[in-house]
């Protein structure tokens, strides 16, 4: 075929398969076996090819190139929390029969339950009572120590007019009726300091009976040294149930104070009122009418009969009538002056109940 040859007819070139283009696949590993992984020529190298597309913007050359740009370029989903899960999601124990699903509730869902209004009034009146209650045994030591009290003094004012100390005092004061009978001071003293301990010591009725005045008959009659040994039980009951309530009023004392902020102070206060209005009710009985007052005491402990002797016998010239007044007297002024001065010591004051004073009214703040 030559330069003369006619031209032939003009045919039409194929035109390649777009599915089939592989210039653009140039890079993928599917391809590595056409070039040297480590020579590039000019020839096996592509060009950089550029989309003209509106924008303008350079396209990936890749397939790899192009999926993880799309995923660049799509927003990142949002990631539920914890409470939208356990909310959004349906239980897989939760489907019905006809397809229905329904959320469980949480576990912590049955304390938003309110009990009823009046549940919880009563809740809240058994609360504040068990708050504002206070203990039992405070009180009952504190009028405990009321009453102790007052028999204490009782018990302290007999044992202060059974002493010697009382009866020198009485025999030796001015106006004291002296005996019709012969006995001196010297002799009352002396014979009266016998009776007086008899009644605090542990000696039998012997201590008594044996003795014998000047003549050398016996100074006391059976009857006599038999009412003495009435008196002296009914002095150390006294006696010995007035230390019993002086350690049980010590014990009292000591767990108030522990315990109880001003329970002492409380309960020696009642106590000192309960004492003036028992002292105050007896001196009453006792003025309106010495005499059935003084025989009514004796009815209370004695027996009928064991308690009443001649003028001439011995326990009446020691201890006349004057003398059971000057004792009671002196018995009433003991418990009257104590029981005043522990009342005044004892009184509830503002500082002593713990209370601020109270600041005038327009003082600055």
């Amino acid at each position: 075929m030559n330069d003369n040859s006619p031209t032939p007819a003009k045919r039409t070139e194929p035109q390649p398969d777009p599915d089939l283009d592989t210039s653009s696949d140039s890079d993928e590993p599917a391809f590595a076996w056409l070039h040297d992984s480590g020579s590039s020529t000019p020839d096996a190298s592509p060009a950089p090819s550029t989309a003209a597309g509106q924008g303008g913007a350079t396209q990936p050359e890749s397939r790899a190139g192009r999926k993880a740009a799309e995923a660049a370029a799509e927003p990142p989903a949002a990631i539920p929390s914890v409470e939208e899960s356990l909310r959004k999601e349906p239980s897989a124990q939760g489907a019905t029969r006809n397809g229905a699903h329904f959320s469980e509730p949480l576990p912590t869902s049955a304390l938003q339950v309110r009990p009823p209004q009046e549940e919880v009034e009563r809740r809240n009146a058994e609360r504040e009572s068990a708050a504002n209650a206070k203990p039992v045994a405070p009180r009952i030591w504190q009028v405990l120590l009321a009453l102790f009290y007052p028999v204490i003094l009782l018990v302290l004012a007999v044992r202060a007019v059974t002493s010697p100390l009382f009866l020198w005092a009485e025999y030796n004061r001015p106006g004291f009726p002296g005996d019709g009978y012969g006995f001196s001071t010297d002799d009352r003293m002396t014979y009266g300091s016998y009776a007086v301990d008899y009644l605090s010591n542990w000696a039998g009725p012997r201590y008594l009976g044996d003795l014998v005045n000047r003549s050398g008959g016996d100074l006391f009659k059976d009857g006599e040294v038999g009412h003495m040994a009435d008196v002296k039980v009914v002095i150390l009951s006294a006696f010995g149930g007035g230390a019993l309530l002086i350690v049980l009023s010590l014990v009292a004392i000591a767990y108030l104070r522990r315990r109880s902020t001003g329970g002492v102070r409380r309960g020696l206060f009642a106590g000192s009122i309960v004492a003036l209005a028992i002292i105050l009710g007896l001196g009453a009985l006792a003025v309106l009418g010495w005499q059935q007052f003084f025989t009514e005491f004796h009815r209370i402990f004695f027996a009928s009969g064991s308690w009443t002797f001649a003028l001439e016998d011995t326990l009446i010239r020691l201890f006349p009538g004057q003398f059971w007044i000057d004792a009671g007297i002196v018995i009433a002024a003991l418990v009257l002056l104590a029981s005043l001065v522990t009342l005044i010591l004892t009184w509830p004051t503002r500082r002593r109940r713990g209370l601020a004073k109270e600041e005038p009214i327009g003082a600055e703040a």
